[in-house]
């Protein structure tokens, strides 16, 4: 059978005052193609469905049209969970009307699903973070362990109050009886959670920059050698990049944002994963690339002729822009910029330190006129920088109003 792992929609994003929603659209119908194409048996979104609890109508409306569509009105089972961006009432809210089109939505850790079933496939079995599917036409069932993300209150609740030493050990518990029950070899077993996972004394990786944080020191790291052995493939969301924390055997993908979402994503290729996946044997998956969505780029220039001439060779960007100069910019000079671009996201000016010498650094006279104490007070905060004309007209008019 074939899968489609996508996570991290976060729909309804901005960037700064950027609206996303354009660029989302499309890359909805791209991740809708590319199940088509690859003619996928099931669909799994690993959390961050939305950008925040209370997500916008147009965004609302997005999700459920995509979701439809990934469904093929039924035919297809499509399972989402909830990340920490999202919230779980939202996600549950929907359910009883999801199913009737095929889509299983899971808010909370420790749900379980009442079975039900369409003309396509059936839920066979169902107990708290554990489904299993007879989709028709393939001949073996699906197991799926699922876990959505849990807030602090949540983790209390689910965990206990010593979830700094408990958690590993007891989604790890879990997980285990979950699959030592219920996941043998007659069928392709998968698990899907939002979290924080890595490798045991691996490198730490980076949550997304401007993102809400799960990893806080090491409470809500969990290992990836809690992944019972049974678990072919899982299907994780939260960080942005594509990678593999498990095995080459058993991969513990995050399968990465549809968009880049921050400028510390500046210059990512983003992915869904494609898994090929039958009972008793190790998954293949292939990265699947996403073209839509404007690039992030970082920039430095040091004049702005050249920011300028940049600018208007890349229109289908957003701009994090450094300008290095020897003085501040005028009025001038950033409406120019301004107005070559409509992907300027932060405008960034840096004049260049020139050195301050002892000579320079002259005690300051308190008893001059204010524009001239003015002047002095700048330039020893600005290593030397001398205070421009335009700069000085706008302090006396502040002055004078």
């Amino acid at each position: 059978m074939k899968i489609l792992h996508t996570a991290d929609w976060h729909l309804g994003k901005r960037l700064d005052r950027f609206s996303r929603l354009e660029e989302q659209v499309l890359v909805m119908n791209e991740i809708v193609q590319i199940a088509d194409e690859q003619n996928v048996d099931l669909v799994l979104i690993a959390g961050d469905l939305f950008d925040n609890f209370n997500p916008g109508v147009e965004a609302v409306e997005l999700f459920y049209k995509t979701l439809k569509r990934l469904s093929l009105n039924g035919k297809r089972p499509v399972i989402a969970i909830s990340g920490n961006h999202d919230s779980p009432s939202l996600i549950n809210a929907p359910d009883p009307l999801a199913r009737e089109c095929g889509i299983i939505l899971i808010g909370h850790p420790k749900t379980e699903i009442i079975p039900f079933g369409t003309e396509y496939f059936n839920i066979t079995n169902s107990k708290e973070g554990f489904i299993e599917l007879k989709i028709h036409g393939i001949d073996f069932p699906v197991r799926i362990l699922h876990t959505p993300f849990a807030n602090e209150i949540r983790l209390k609740e689910y965990f206990g109050e010593n979830k700094e030493e408990e958690i590993n050990k007891v989604l790890s518990q879990k997980w285990k009886d979950l699959a030592d029950q219920l996941c043998d070899d007659s069928g392709v077993n998968l698990l899907t959670a939002h979290l924080y996972m890595n490798k045991r004394g691996a490198e730490v990786l980076e949550e997304p920059e401007g993102e809400k944080p799960i990893k806080i020191g090491n409470a809500d790291l969990i290992f990836s050698d809690c992944i019972p052995e049974q678990i072919q493939y899982t299907a994780l969301g939260h960080l942005h990049g594509f990678q593999n924390i498990g095995t080459k055997e058993k991969p513990a993908i995050y399968s990465s944002s549809p968009l880049c979402y921050s400028f510390s994503e500046a210059g990512h290729t983003k992915y869904v994963s494609i898994i090929d996946a039958e009972p008793g044997k190790s998954v293949t998956y292939e990265k699947k690339t996403l073209k839509n969505g404007r690039v992030l780029v970082r920039k430095t220039f040091t004049s702005v002729e050249d920011t300028v001439q940049w600018l208007g060779e890349n229109p289908n960007t957003f701009i994090e822009l450094t300008l290095e100069s020897e003085t501040f910019l005028t009025a001038d000079e950033r409406r120019l910029i301004y107005q070559s671009h409509n992907g300027i996201v932060h405008l960034i000016p840096k004049v260049k330190n020139k050195e301050f010498t002892e000579e320079q650094a002259h005690e300051i006279n308190l008893n001059q006129n204010i524009e001239l104490l003015f002047k002095d007070y700048f330039k020893s905060k600005n290593g030397g920088q001398e205070a421009n004309e335009e700069l000085m007209n706008l302090f006396n008019e502040i002055l004078n109003a």
